[in-house]
């Protein structure tokens, strides 16, 4: 039923054109619901009307002091578009430590046994918007047996999922999710794909913080992954751009990601044979951004598992081959994550030849038009560098040192002071680069880097005749930098 009441009430305030009388009809309004509220003989239409009414004041902006009481007693209504307007008004009106919603529990718990399964949806609705810790201790385990009663829709599964999630994450402290594991973990097979997905996102909460408890997730989880790309077992329904179901994949596949691969041979087979799969099948990437999206989210979350996983030769090849052709994509994003994944894969790999190979094309990210890109590309050059390439590197991270972003000058500073140290071969090239670094960085360079270069100087007797004329070439400089002067003052002095 509409409200024509209420359209004309928001007609009145469009045609308003200063805020002064928009001001003067807020107020005359509020006085007139006021009056309304006042009435014993007011039906449960006209309440939802000006409760509407009241909502619509504060989305806009007006401060709303007045009508929570008939709010909640919307809450209390049978007819479900009363219920749904008292609820909405609960979780935008009050917050999760008014006393207001102590008034609340009990019709959240009537709504939650109730065998109408849209007064479940609207009570999971508002707990999980509200999500005060009274909330959570009074109410979570009518949640959790809504979610796991075989009676219960599937709609009402995941939707009651999802409220466990929100609940969890905001009191974990107070849901005993240790005792509840073996009755969520068989939810984990549900034959629906829309539950198993929220089921996933709660599973891979708990797993976090109990994984022993939750290990046995490893197995359904590989399960599920196997009949879904290998067998195809999928309704047509969660089939998107010709990917299926990719929001399930990518859960489970971050899942996996917080447990070792099992040692069960079957397991351990069918996982890796789903990982070859989606690195095999995805060689050309579609035209059709919203399929290349999917399958880009997919890959990019298997290549993070090839990662964890980390004993598979092979997969790791295939994944830095992989990641070298989407740096030259054209999308951002993809650009973005190719890096920040192939740095993630550097930090693993006992051999970086693999990704040596695209040397010359992760230089070239430091001068993309992102700067997100920028430094995920200084993340990993700073990754791959090491005694056969750190002087290509060092070099042509100064050369860009001029020219990079304030907000990047400090850590790539820091990164060529490390990476001169670690990974120098020559004392002379040592000093050489310190001193280019000091003059070109100027008082971006930390004290103890300058520190460093002298306590070096000091323990090699054969380097301080060439570190002594280094500095003063330095310091005849004009506009030297105060910490390349500091320098070149301690060695002229000692040397």
């Amino acid at each position: 039923m509409s409200m024509r009441g209420l359209t004309v009430f928001i007609a009145d305030l469009r045609k308003c054109r200063v805020r002064e009388l928009e001001e003067k009809r807020i107020n005359k309004e509020m006085a007139n619901i006021r009056a309304k509220f006042k009435e014993s003989s007011l039906k449960g239409y006209q309440k939802k009307k000006y409760v509407c009414k009241l909502l619509y004041m504060y989305i806009s902006g007006w401060d709303i002091d007045f009508g929570h009481a008939e709010a909640v007693n919307l809450i209390s209504s049978n007819k479900f578009s009363e219920k749904q307007m008292g609820y909405l008004a609960v979780t935008l009106l009050l917050t999760e430590n008014n006393d207001l919603l102590r008034l609340v529990v009990n019709s959240l718990r009537k709504d939650l046994d109730s065998t109408n399964e849209l007064f479940n949806c609207l009570a999971l609705h508002a707990i999980a918007n509200i999500g005060g810790r009274e909330m959570a201790e009074t109410l979570s385990g009518d949640v959790q047996r809504l979610l796991v009663s075989p009676l219960s829709n599937s709609f009402v599964k995941k939707k009651a999922a999802l409220c466990l999630l929100r609940l969890f994450r905001k009191h974990s402290d107070v849901l005993p999710a240790v005792e509840w594991a073996d009755r969520l973990l068989p939810l984990m097979d549900d034959p629906d794909i829309g539950v198993v997905t929220s089921m996933a996102s709660l599973v891979t909460a708990l797993a976090q913080q109990y994984p022993r408890q939750y290990a046995m997730c490893i197995p359904k989880a590989i399960r599920r992954l196997y009949r879904i790309i290998i067998d195809k077992e999928y309704p047509i329904d969660y089939l998107y751009y010709k990917v299926p179901a990719p929001w399930l994949q990518i859960k489970l596949l971050r899942l996996l990601q917080y447990y070792p691969i099992p040692d069960e041979e079957t397991m351990r087979t069918r996982i890796l044979t789903v990982l070859h799969s989606i690195v095999n099948n995805v060689r050309d990437m579609p035209r059709n951004v919203q399929h290349a999206n999917a399958l880009h989210a997919i890959l990019f979350e298997a290549i993070n598992l090839i990662i964890h996983i980390g004993c598979e030769p092979e997969l790791l090849s295939q994944s830095a081959f992989l990641l070298g052709k989407f740096l030259t994509s054209r999308e951002t994003n993809v650009r973005y994550l190719g890096l920040e994944t192939m740095a993630h894969l550097a930090g693993t790999l006992d051999n970086l030849d693999p990704i040596k190979r695209h040397q010359d094309i992760i230089l070239v990210s430091l001068r993309d038009r992102d700067v997100s890109v920028r430094r995920r590309g200084l993340d990993l050059l700073y990754s791959m560098c090491d005694t056969t390439n750190s002087k290509v590197i060092v070099r042509e991270l100064l050369r860009y040192l001029p020219m990079a972003d304030f907000s990047l000058r400090e850590e790539m500073v820091l990164k060529i002071a490390i990476l001169t140290e670690k990974f120098a071969t020559e004392y002379q090239w040592y000093i050489d680069t310190t001193m280019k670094l000091l003059s070109t960085a100027g008082d971006q360079v930390g004290e103890e880097i300058w520190y460093r270069l002298v306590q070096i100087i000091l323990s090699n007797e054969a380097l301080q005749e060439y570190a002594a004329r280094i500095a003063l070439s330095s310091i005849r400089s004009p506009g030297c930098p105060e910490n390349a002067l500091k320098v070149g003052a301690y060695v002229l002095g000692e040397f």
